[in-house]
This record gives structure tokens, C-alpha cells and sequence, in this order.
């Protein structure tokens, strides 16, 4: 299958530029996956799982943060969300997706967010989840819980290797998989760390994300799929991930399912069994999709 990579720009609720990546196939698509990527990190660096699911049928869109990308580094913007702060990074997520939908009407559509793009998706689902067909969410944690441990001191990346030290980088925390960590420090769009503001402005939502009344907004039906590894420093080794599911749980979500990978670090999707990862979040999508083409 021919596999083609655009980049557009959309405008934000404020009238800044959203850079916008959309993943398309040659053959008609049978739904949208939509992915939002991590603290100190860029859309592009999800380009195999985008074309792994390009593969399996499926129209792929991802942006850059605010404070994040290409666009920020040239502005000298890099780790600053800016004057609205993490809500109006969420508020782009919904711009991304109604952009989506337009351009593929019809199509069901998967929101995927990875550990600070969970947080955000996390938030989304109080507010947007009539939007989606399913949210899966990868390297995530109950935020109010890391943002305890991160009020106390753990303000940055590099901080989160404590536990597998002595290590070879700053970065073993991420992946078992050297090339994956050695591709990240290389990368001058990784490995930043978010000013104060920014990281005050994400866990101030956090209390609303740990409230089940708040919770109970989202639509029950909305299936929902949670993978870590069980050596993520961000969920501390499944400490603060528990948690999280109950709430879900108990706030009356209908269809939560999650997957623990055993040994496996931070970016789940970048591990060294990530054939497996990839494969087991694949069928779930299948599962959402078919749901929804069968209503």
C-alpha cells in the first residue's frame, strides 16, 4: 500500500496555527485514529504506529502541542503552552478532530494519547467525548497522583530515570530498546522539559480528571482501552494506574479494558515487543470500529 504523509495547518479557538499531520492509504479507509503525543516529544516521532494502522485500514491525524514541534522551536517557544495554558492545548485536540471528521465523513474515530497526550485526552473526555468512537489511552497515570510527586520536586524528564540507575542515558526510563532512546535524545525536538507555568497549568485540571462526578460526564458507552508497562516510573510501577481504572469504573463507563506489559518501560509503543503492543491495540480499534459500522 502507497502511504502518504501531509502536513496542513488549521486554526485554534484563539486564531493560532494548529500543525496538522494526516496518514492516508491508497484504498478507502474504514475509520480515523487520531493520536496525541507526550511531554517534550513531536507528532512525527508516532509516524510507524501511524503507518502500521495505515496498513490496517485506517486514516491517521496527529498535531503538535502547543510548546511543542517545529513551530515552537523556531518561535523559541519550546516547552511553553502559552497564555491559555493545558485546556487550550485540549481545546486544539477537539479543533483536530472536527477537521478530521470533515475531511472523512462518517468514518468512526479513535482518539490514542500518550502520557502528557493521555492527560489531555483524559480532559477531552469531560467535554468532548460525543466526539469520539472510542479512546485509548497509552503511558497514562492518575494525574493527581504524579502531580503530588511532581509538586514535591520531580519537575523534570530526566528525573523519571531515578529508578533504573545506574543507567546509560538520562533516557533509559522510556524503552528497553537503545535505538528508540538513542533516536530521542538525538532528536533537537525531544527531551525538553515544560516551563512552570505550563506544568502548573496541566496539573491544576487534575482534581477535575479525579472527581467521579466529573467523570460521570463522559458518555458510559464510550469503550476505553488503558495499556502501561509495568516498570513506567510515570504510573510508579502500576501504584498510581489502579486508581484510575476504578474511577472510570465506578463513574459508570460501560466498556474499560487495559492491558499490562510486563518488564516494559514508559513508551509501551516503542518497547522492544512492540509488534505485540501494536497488534493487541490494533484489534481493540477493530473491535470499536466494527462496533460502531454495525449500529
Amino acid at each position: 500500500m502507497t502511504i502518504t504523509e501531509s502536513v496542513h495547518s488549521i486554526l485554534a479557538s484563539d486564531a493560532e496555527p494548529i500543525r496538522m499531520y494526516k496518514w492516508s492509504g491508497s484504498a478507502p479507509a474504514r475509520g480515523i485514529i487520531q493520536i496525541a503525543h507526550g511531554m517534550g516529544e513531536h507528532a512525527r516521532r508516532y509516524r510507524p504506529i501511524a503507518h502500521a494502522l495505515v496498513s490496517a485500514g485506517y486514516t491517521v491525524y496527529a498535531n503538535d502541542h502547543r510548546g511543542h514541534g517545529e513551530f515552537a522551536a523556531q518561535a523559541n517557544v519550546l516547552g511553553d503552552f502559552g497564555p491559555g495554558g493545558f485546556p487550550v492545548l485540549v481545546d486544539d485536540m477537539a479543533r483536530v478532530t472536527q477537521a478530521a471528521r470533515d475531511a472523512d465523513k462518517g468514518k468512526p474515530l479513535v482518539l490514542l494519547g500518550h502520557s502528557m497526550g493521555s492527560f489531555a485526552a483524559q480532559l477531552y473526555l469531560l467535554d468532548h467525548s460525543e466526539l469520539l468512537d472510542g479512546v485509548a489511552l497509552s503511558g497514562t497515570t492518575a494525574l493527581d497522583l504524579l502531580g503530588a510527586a511532581a509538586m514535591a520536586g520531580r519537575w523534570k524528564l530526566e528525573d523519571l530515570n531515578a529508578s533504573f540507575e545506574p543507567a546509560r542515558t538520562p533516557f533509559d526510563w522510556l524503552s528497553r530498546d537503545k535505538a528508540v532512546v538513542d533516536a530521542y535524545i538525538a532528536d533537537p525536538l525531544c527531551g525538553f522539559n515544560v516551563n512552570a507555568e505550563s506544568y502548573g497549568s496541566l496539573f491544576a485540571v487534575a482534581p477535575r480528571l479525579a472527581t467521579v462526578q466529573e467523570i460521570g460526564r463522559i458518555r458510559h458507552d464510550l469503550p476505553m482501552f488503558l495499556f502501561v508497562g509495568d516498570l513506567d516510573p510515570v504510573n510508579a510501577k502500576l501504584t498510581w494506574f489502579q486508581p484510575l481504572i476504578d474511577r472510570y469504573r465506578e463513574s459508570g463507563l460501560t466498556d474499560v479494558s487495559w492491558h499490562v506489559y510486563g518488564n516494559a518501560r514508559h513508551e509501551v509503543l516503542n518497547e522492544i515487543n512492540r509488534q505485540e503492543v501494536v497488534a493487541n491495540l490494533q484489534a481493540w480499534i477493530d473491535r470499536v470500529t466494527g462496533t460502531f459500522a454495525s449500529k
